[in-house]
C-alpha cells in the first residue's frame, strides 16, 4: 500500500510542477539554513493534498470551513505543513485552513494538534505576503494559541512576527508581540531585541526604545556586530545618543565591534553642536582610539576637535592635534583654523600665533580665515598694532582679502577713536579685491558723527558712496545734518559771546 501511495505522490509531483518546485526548494533551503522548514517523508495522501491546495487557491463563495469539512480529510502535521508551503496560496487562506485544522478539522480518524513546527511554517508563509490586515489576523491566531499555555508558541515565531510588523511599519504592534514573551513562556534572544528596536525606531516611538535597549544591555543579548551597528544608527538617528553609547560599550566588552560607518555616525552624534555635552564629547575622543585605520578618519578627528573647542576644552583639542601630527591622520587647514579660532576667541593670542606658525612649519599656508580670526582677537583686546601687523602679513600672502578682515580692523580703530586710520583702510579696500558696502560706510559715518563729531569727513564719505552707486539710509543722513547744525549753533553762540 505504501508503495502505491509513493507512486501516486511522484506522479502528482510530475503533474504539478509548482508543488514539485516548492518541495525541491524546501529541501535545498533546509541544507543551507538550519532554521528553515523541514519536510518529513511521512505518508501524505497526495490526492487529498492536491484537492485542498486547489480549493485554497480558488475563489469561492461561502465558508471555506464547510468546503473542507466535506472533504473528510485525514489530517496530520505533515499534511498541514505541506499545504502551508504550497505556492500561490494566500496568507488569509492559509490562516483559515490552519484555524480549521486546529479546531479538529472534519473530525476524521486522524486529528491535527497544533505544534511548534506547524505554527512556525504558517508564520513564515504568511510573513512573505506583507499585508497588514493578514498580519494582524495572524497575530490574533498566535495570541489565541499562546494563551492556551501549552508551550506551542516559540521564540522564533514571535521574532518572525516582530520582524513582519517592523517591515510593515507597525512599531507598536511589534512592541505588543515583544511584550508577550513572558506571557507565552518564551525567552527573548538577540533577534527579539533587534527586531523590536528596529520596529519602534522606524516609527519614532523612542520612549519605548529606551526600555528595550536597557533590557537588552542588562541581559547581554546583543545581536551580531552588523546588527549592533544598525541599532546604534537607529538610536543616533532618533537622538538617543546615551543609549547608543551604552550599546557600543556593551558590544565592545563582548568584542563585537560594529561596522566603522555606524561608529563614525556615533562619534558625530556625540559631538552634535546642538547638545554641546562635554561628557559625550570626551567619550567620542576616547572612541578615536578604537579606529583601526586612522588614515581615513580625518572627518571624525576634525569633528571631535571642533566639539572640544565648543565645550572650551582647548587643551584637549591641542593635544589631539599633536597626536594627529605624530600618528595621523595628518591635519589640514580646517583643523588648525578651528583651534586658532577658539584660542583667539578666548584671548590667548600668543598660543593662537604659535599654532599658526606650527601650521606653516608643516608646509600649510594660513588662509584668510586664520588671519581674520587672529586680527579679531587682537582688535577685541585693543591691540591694534598687532592686528595691523597681521593685516600686513595677510596682504603679502594673499592678493585678495575679505570684507570681514577690513571690517574687523576698521571697527577696532573706531573703538580707539583712531578714525584717520579707519578711513585710510576703507580707501585701500578695493586694492585687495574688496568693495566697501553700504553697511561698512554707514557704521564708519555713525562713529565719526557720534564719537568725533567730524561731519566734514562724514559728508566726504557720503559723497564717495554716491559716486559708487551706494545710498546712505535716512537716519544716518539726519545724524550728519544734526552734527553739522550743532557745530554751527555752537560757533554762532561763541561769536555772540565774543561780540558782547
Amino acid at each position: 500500500m505504501w508503495r502505491s501511495r509513493l507512486l501516486r505522490f511522484r506522479s502528482s509531483l510530475t503533474r504539478s510542477p509548482q508543488l514539485h518546485s516548492k518541495v525541491k526548494n524546501l529541501f535545498q533551503t533546509e541544507a543551507e539554513n538550519p532554521d528553515s522548514v523541514e519536510i518529513n517523508n511521512g505518508e501524505v495522501d497526495v490526492e487529498e493534498l492536491d484537492r485542498v491546495i486547489t480549493l485554497l487557491k480558488s475563489e469561492f463563495d461561502g465558508s471555506i470551513e464547510s468546503s473542507l469539512d466535506e472533504m473528510n480529510l485525514n489530517l496530520s502535521e505533515e499534511f498541514v505543513v505541506r499545504v502551508l508551503v504550497s505556492e500561490n496560496v494566500s496568507g488569509e487562506s492559509s490562516i483559515d485552513f490552519f484555524k480549521w485544522a486546529a479546531a479538529g478539522g472534519s473530525s476524521n480518524e486522524q486529528v491535527f494538534s497544533v505544534t511548534t513546527r506547524s505554527l512556525d511554517v504558517l508564520v513564515r508563509a504568511v510573513s512573505a505576503e506583507m499585508k497588514k490586515k493578514v498580519a494582524y489576523k495572524l497575530w490574533d491566531l498566535v495570541k489565541e494559541i499562546g494563551e492556551k499555555g501549552d508551550g506551542v508558541v516559540s521564540t522564533q515565531v514571535l521574532n518572525a512576527l516582530i520582524s513582519l510588523f517592523s517591515r510593515l511599519g507597525k512599531g507598536m504592534a511589534g512592541y505588543e508581540v515583544f511584550d508577550k514573551f513572558g506571557d507565552f513562556s518564551c525567552v527573548t534572544n538577540a533577534d527579539s531585541y533587534y527586531f523590536t528596536i528596529q520596529a519602534l525606531c522606524r516609527r519614532s516611538i523612542f520612549d519605548r526604545v529606551g526600555l528595550v535597549c536597557e533590557r537588552m544591555v542588562s541581559e547581554g543579548k546583543l545581536p551580531e556586530a552588523a546588527k549592533v551597528g544598525d541599532v546604534i544608527y537607529y538610536l543616533c538617528k532618533g537622538g538617543m545618543v546615551k543609549e547608543a553609547r551604552s550599546v557600543y560599550l556593551s558590544a565592545k566588552e563582548k568584542q563585537q565591534y560594529p561596522p566603522q560607518p555606524s561608529v563614525n555616525f556615533l562619534i558625530s552624534s556625540l559631538c552634535d553642536r546642538k547638545k554641546n555635552d562635554a561628557d559625550s564629547v570626551h567619550f567620542a575622543l576616547k572612541m578615536l582610539d578604537d579606529i583601526e585605520n586612522k588614515k581615513y578618519a580625518i572627518k571624525q578627528f576634525s569633528c571631535v576637535i571642533q566639539a572640544l573647542c565648543r565645550v572650551n576644552d582647548i587643551e584637549a583639542a591641542k593635544a589631539l592635534l599633536s597626536r594627529m601630527i605624530d600618528n595621523g591622520p595628518p591635519p589640514g587647514n580646517a583643523i588648525f583654523n578651528t583651534i586658532i579660532n577658539a584660542l583667539s576667541k578666548s584671548g590667548d593670542m600668543t598660543e593662537a600665533i604659535n599654532v599658526m606658525r606650527r601650521m606653516e612649519n608643516r608646509g600649510l599656508k594660513p588662509d584668510v580665515f586664520a588671519y581674520s580670526v587672529i586680527m579679531s582677537g587682537y582688535a577685541k583686546g585693543g591691540e591694534m598694532e598687532e592686528a595691523s601687523k597681521m593685516l600686513t602679513e595677510a596682504k603679502k600672502n594673499h592678493c585678495k582679502l575679505t570684507p570681514v578682515i577690513y571690517h574687523t580692523i576698521i571697527r577696532g580703530y573706531c573703538k580707539l577713536e583712531q578714525f584717520g586710520k579707519a578711513v585710510k583702510l576703507l580707501e585701500e579696500m578695493e586694492e585687495y579685491g574688496v568693495r566697501p558696502n553700504t553697511d561698512e560706510y554707514n557704521k564708519l559715518i555713525q562713529s565719526l558723527c557720534l564719537k568725533a563729531a567730524d561731519w566734514v569727513m562724514a559728508e566726504k564719505l557720503m559723497e564717495e558712496m554716491t559716486k559708487k552707486g551706494l545710498h546712505l539710509n535716512g537716519i544716518t543722513k539726519s545724524l550728519i545734518r544734526a552734527v553739522k547744525e550743532l557745530e554751527e549753533e555752537g560757533k554762532g553762540a561763541k561769536e555772540a559771546t565774543v561780540a558782547a
